[in-house]
């Protein structure tokens, strides 16, 4: 939609543009790219806005375009691709394509004209385009093989084997060895959050005690939080920063960050008790809540780096800007975030946090709560003033699976806080997407828009995202359809893209349309692995349904992995909390009672004072045990709600008593 308007004839992926490619015997031009991505808009600008550009194009290429959020089938073929031709990939991406769709050259962005050692894209349509008429044979025979090479297994996945504790202690290891002690974070600029690695760490520190797994956590969510890749005024995350100190933020905010930090603070806000953490991840669902959901419940897909054609300038400010707003509070404010005459980039402001809220307040001589006040007050203030500007473009499409992973933030931070608000809006979440993205025969669809029906056959990233979501409702409201959902999913996920060879899933279910090759991408990227996600949803419904085939297909594509964590751990963290999960002590706490009522209330709060990653818990009574396995037989224990823990498939004796439950649950610690 963003590209309607180009002189360019472009054609979305679909068998019109691809039997015209037949016709013609032409060449295929397909750019993949996203709605927020900045330089996807500035080769828009300089190339197919061109009507010179666009002439070349038109009379040479079938050009289609391809939105990678709504097509990740296609991105992940053709971005290897990519990868393997220049050693490199990102967005846009730029590849071209034989009429039969393999590829045989590509690349990124690409200049209006040559600069920063690259060719100018003129001269690569030139290019192509005189390699395609006199050279064909050379061309098809680099496709094919190019193809072939796609189409091999996943390269170092080794033999299978069960995970020991020694592949978790290595990875933690690993991980303390890429740790940046000064800034937080592993590795250098350009800088990740990677919240999957984090998780793991929490969890390796839940289940050994090393506190320099929890450190190097939490110091990172801190360096993260105080830096410019964290909106210090209206909340959210950036989606990485340029530099290595969290400083200079890539501008557009996704959707699927904000799920998986808000998550991640959470856990550790659990853990450590830091108040800091609590407040970020209510800042970061507040920000969602305020300007990522549409009116239905469904939430959008994220917000672009540039506003009036510019990167960040919705978000910087000058020190005059910022005099102007506050006034006689302008002063401190200006210190507190790291304002100065001559900017922290091209001449203006990211706001950050140089030094530490109690050490500030120190140095200036304030306590630190009124610092706290004129601080909250100066954001309200920041807020509405920024409000006026020109606000950065919004990428309004709705994405099941990031939906998914958003639906499993607000859920668990609604129970763990106690926001009603929050599990409310889990709540229509979970009716949006039930009403608008899942077809009558129950299975999903990717993506929706207002105004048109949702498309697209779902990946498995939709249903796997989408299970742990409601697993992660149902058990933060104890409704039975929740969970009567996420297990019908699990079990369409596995008639669907489950591959009996190789032991673990496919992207793409098998009634899907035919590729030049089944995608099956197993490390974690910005977001995680769909397959670890898949297996995590997995080994919660076995604990709560007894169904030992989910248990068995959840270890066995664990131990199809084991030898890619062990090599490289950074890319498999969520991969690494299913190893911990598997080599854990699992805990199934099933509850007798009415969750409404305060005896019943009185336990949930004992469950949930505490993060605990590899616990269930089921919650009612009469028919909720004939839908929940967990819960099937259990009786009260003199009329008072009733708490059963079992270990390893072991029950311990009933509970009533808080204090009582509180000792059981420590010793399945």
């Amino acid at each position: 939609m963003q590209h309607a308007d180009n002189p360019v004839d472009w054609y979305p992926w679909g068998e019109e543009a691809l039997q015209l490619a037949k016709r013609r015997n032409a060449p295929i031009l397909l750019g993949i790219g996203y709605a927020a991505c900045h330089w996807c808009h500035v080769m828009a600008h300089e190339s197919f806005e061109d009507p010179a550009t666009a002439e070349m194009m038109n009379g040479h290429f079938v050009n289609i375009k391809v939105d990678r959020e709504e097509r990740p089938d296609l991105d992940s073929i053709y971005m290897n691709a990519v990868v393997a031709i220049t050693g490199r990939g990102g967005w846009p991406l730029t590849v071209f394509l034989t009429p039969a769709c393999e590829p045989f050259f590509g690349g990124t962005y690409f200049p209006n004209q040559p600069r920063y050692g690259m060719p100018s894209f003129q001269q690569v349509l030139a290019a192509v385009s005189d390699a395609w008429e006199t050279r064909k044979d050379e061309v098809l025979r680099t496709a094919s093989e190019l193809t072939q090479g796609l189409s091999q297994r996943l390269a170092g996945q080794g033999q299978p084997q069960a995970p020991k504790p020694a592949l978790l202690a290595a990875a933690a290891q690993h991980l303390s060895s890429a740790f940046d002690a000064r800034n937080g974070g592993f590795g250098g600029a350009p800088k990740f959050p990677q919240p999957m690695i984090i998780e793991f760490l929490l969890q390796y520190h839940l289940r050994t005690g090393d506190q320099h797994a929890v450190q190097m956590a939490e110091f990172t969510l801190r360096k993260m939080a105080y830096g410019g890749i964290y909106d210090q005024v209206g909340g959210g995350f950036a989606r990485y920063s340029v530099d290595d100190a969290w400083l200079v933020p890539h501008f557009e905010k996704m959707l699927y960050d904000n799920a998986q930090l808000a998550r991640v603070y959470l856990h550790a806000w659990q853990i450590t008790g830091n108040p800091l953490l609590r407040r970020i991840v209510e800042e970061m669902l507040d920000y969602v809540l305020r300007e990522m959901q549409h009116a239905d419940g469904g939430f959008y897909s994220s917000q672009d780096a540039d506003s009036e054609g510019v990167e960040g300038k919705f978000y910087v400010w000058t020190l005059d800007e910022m005099k102007a707003a506050l006034g006689g509070a302008a002063d401190l404010l200006s210190k507190y975030y790291g304002l100065t005459e001559q900017g922290n980039w091209e001449g203006k402001n990211i706001l950050h946090v140089p030094q530490e809220p109690d050490a500030f307040a120190s140095r200036v001589g304030m306590s630190a709560e009124k610092l706290a006040a004129a601080i909250a007050d100066a954001k309200r203030t920041l807020y509405r003033v920024r409000a006026q500007r020109v606000w950065p473009g919004l990428d309004d499409k709705v994405l099941t699976s990031w939906n998914g992973l958003m639906l499993a933030a607000l859920a668990e931070a609604g129970s763990a806080l106690q926001r009603t608000d929050y599990l409310a809006a889990a709540q229509r979440n979970a009716e949006f997407l039930h009403r608008t993205m899942r077809a009558d025969d129950g299975r999903l669809y990717r993506t929706w828009k207002a105004g048109a029906s949702a498309k697209h056959n779902a990946y498995l990233e939709d249903y796997a995202f989408l299970a742990e979501g409601l697993l992660a409702l149902y058990q933060s409201t104890f409704e039975l359809r929740w969970f009567t959902w996420a297990r019908e999913l699990v079990e369409l996920m596995l008639r669907l893209f489950y591959d009996d060879r190789d032991k673990n899933f496919f992207d793409t279910s098998y009634d899907h349309e035919r590729l030049i090759k089944r995608p099956k991408d197993l490390q974690d990227s910005a977001l995680p692995s769909g397959n670890a996600v898949a297996v995590a949803a997995l080994l919660k419904l076995s604990l709560l349904t007894g169904n030992s085939r989910c248990w068995d297909v959840a270890s066995e594509a664990v131990a199809s992995m084991t030898t890619a964590m062990g090599r490289a751990p950074q890319g498999f963290g969520c991969w690494l909390s299913d190893a911990a999960f598997l080599l854990s002590e699992p805990t199934e706490i099933g509850m007798v009672g009415d969750p409404a009522d305060a005896d019943t209330q009185s336990l949930l709060e004992v469950v949930r004072a505490a993060y605990r990653p590899y616990a269930v818990v089921a919650v009612g009574e009469g028919p909720a045990g004939e839908v929940v396995p967990l819960l099937s037989g259990r009786l009260r224990t003199a009329g008072r709600a009733t708490a059963f823990v079992c270990h390893h498939s072991v029950c311990r004796a009933p509970v009533t008593d808080p204090e009582q439950l509180e000792a059981e649950l420590n010793v399945a610690a």
